[in-house]
């Protein structure tokens, strides 16, 4: 099987991460829940994790990593441990429902929200940003890239307006935590949500947030925190506020070889990488008549995403062909960005999406620009 399909999961992760993983599984107790060596140990690795996600990620204070099971988990925990009802907060068209849903659902209870459009490019204009801003507004939240179309968002910018108007700045950085270089202090962003799961190499059910020093967030859960136990309130220091119950600690295990091998192999060979297979594969196919490709690709500082549609043919058709007929896994449908879809006027056809990864080749690029033709051509 070729797989096209990283903007979902990576699929194919180094073997040091699969190994660490399988080895923790002997080793690793329950962190903070003891004083033998499986505990420990087990606390020490989420330690060294941390510190290697702070310096990552440019966080002043390890205490500032949280680890979550996921981006949705870090952005639900953002915005409602931040938002109130009355509140006002700034979004976009480019968003995924990790970001969407738990803004409508503080809707349904008062929050009142704007959604910044893009134009038919997915692109925005960021003085709409600055247009939109009200006495009550509390918070910007927006993606770094899009999950659709793999545009870029400019942080820097955002941040800047942002400070100007004393905003909460809050990242969703699943398409770019990894392979772009982010340092929280130089973006001026307050709350970094990630995911462990794609770019980052590392396994399912692992992500966190990163939390400026001085914000607090309430947390989404309480319950077990191995300290404090007598306590009727859940412990305020963080991480602990906002890790209430067991870690996966096999799964951050993994996040940390993952790490490693990011800072071993170099960001910018993996993105360098990544991006040439997007661009071979974009130029091959651009000019295929029938084929609409989706986003912007003036600029190489975008997510490596190729979202494409055959005429008028379902995108599920077509992603399905692509895999019974040629073992090309691509992803089709909605992808979970319902806005950006309407933005581009594919809400009923969806569109098929080819996302890459370091671990793909030019012979399997060669492979599914052989298949797309072949289709177009049918």
């Amino acid at each position: 099987m070729i797989y096209l399909d990283n903007a979902a999961t990576t699929l194919h992760k180094p073997r040091q991460v699969k190994e660490v993983v399988y080895q923790a599984m002997d080793f690793m107790g329950n962190a903070g829940r003891g004083a033998h060596d499986a505990s420990l140990g087990a606390s020490r690795m989420i330690y060294e994790t941390r510190e290697k996600l702070a310096a990552f990620f440019g966080v002043s204070k390890v205490s500032q990593v949280v680890f979550t099971s996921n981006a949705t988990e870090s952005l639900n925990i953002a915005i409602n441990g931040l938002m109130k009802a009355k509140d006002h907060v700034i979004t976009t068209q480019l968003e995924h429902n990790s970001v969407l849903r738990p803004l409508y659902r503080l809707r349904e209870k008062g929050l009142e929200l704007t959604i910044v459009n893009s134009n038919k490019v997915g692109t925005l204009d960021y003085a709409d940003f600055e247009k939109s801003i009200k006495k009550n507004t509390k918070a910007i939240v927006c993606t770094h890239a899009s999950n659709l179309t793999g545009n870029k968002l400019d942080l820097k910018r955002i941040s800047t307006i942002c400070k100007k108007h004393s905003l909460l700045l809050i990242v969703d950085a699943s398409q770019t935590a990894g392979v772009f270089p982010i340092n929280m202090e130089e973006m001026d962003i307050d709350v970094l949500c990630f995911t462990g799961h794609k770019s980052l190499l590392g396994p399912q059910g692992t992500g966190g947030l990163c939390v400026r020093e001085g914000l607090s967030i309430e947390p989404l859960k309480v319950g077990g925190s191995g300290v404090a136990t007598y306590e009727e309130k859940h412990p305020t220091s963080m991480p602990t506020a906002l890790e209430a119950g067991t870690l996966n600690g096999h799964g951050i295990a993994g996040l940390f070889a993952a790490l490693n091998y990011i800072e071993t192999t170099g960001m910018k060979v993996i993105r360098e990488k990544e991006i040439a297979l997007m661009e071979q594969f974009y130029q091959s196919v651009k000019d295929i008549p029938k084929i609409k490709i989706y986003g912007d690709f003036t600029t190489k500082d975008r997510a490596p995403i190729v979202a494409l549609n055959l005429g008028d043919c379902d995108s599920a058709k077509v992603s399905d062909e692509l895999y019974m007929e040629h073992h090309i896994a691509t992803r089709p449908g909605a992808h979970c960005a319902p806005l950006m879809h309407k933005a581009l006027g594919t809400v009923a056809q969806g569109a098929v999406r080819f996302s890459f990864s370091f671990f793909n080749t030019d012979e399997e690029i060669a492979v599914a620009v052989r298949a797309i033709k072949a289709l177009a051509a049918d």
